[in-house]
């Protein structure tokens, strides 16, 4: 499974694609999207939007996962990143891509084993679970952090969706044959 991880921001949005095969999680790549400072923010969340849409047509995930929106003291803060939100659900729906979104205590409580995780911790545990080495990015590390959460979440429910078509197929027999 191929998961692209969205850490959204209107001035540096990151993002990082992470492929798991068994118990192996390897980083495809990572990386923050930045465009120019001068353009107004309808320019840099088309900009945002329109590279994130290249990043999905190159690693042609199986899911994308963006960051839920936490709340600043800042209601124009919280605004702007909610646009920017809206920009990356949009170009994920458009690529047919299906979408996931997780609080970043939950990606935190994922990857560090706390909720109240920092920063560096975060970065730490990525590079430590993916094989990677020297400094990564912030905002590349939480989307890295993100896919890795999704990941961790789909393992999971796996054994479940297993087990309730196991036991819808047992429903269909026994119904099969009771109308005999």
């Amino acid at each position: 499974m191929r998961v692209l991880g969205l850490d959204p921001g209107s001035r540096r949005t990151g993002y990082g694609v992470v492929e798991r095969h068994g118990n192996v999680h390897r980083a495809l790549a990572h990386g923050t999207i930045a465009p120019p400072a001068k353009l107004d923010l309808a320019h840099r969340i088309h900009a945002i939007a329109v590279r994130a849409g290249e990043v999905m047509e190159e690693f042609r995930p199986d899911a994308v996962v963006v960051e839920e929106a936490f709340y600043h003291e800042s209601v124009r803060s919280t605004l702007v990143l909610g646009h920017v939100r809206g920009a990356l659900l949009a170009a994920a729906i458009g690529h047919g891509l299906t979408v996931a979104e997780y609080s970043p205590r939950e990606i935190k409580l994922s990857v560090t084993g706390t909720g109240s995780g920092s920063k560096q911790q975060v970065a730490f545990m990525v590079r430590r679970l993916l094989g990677l080495h020297g400094a990564l990015p912030p905002d590349a590390a939480d989307a890295l952090a993100a896919a890795l959460c999704h990941l961790h979440r789909a393992r999971r429910s796996e054994p479940l969706r297993a087990a309730s078509a196991a036991a819808r197929s047992l429903e269909a027999l026994l119904a099969k044959r009771a109308r005999r």
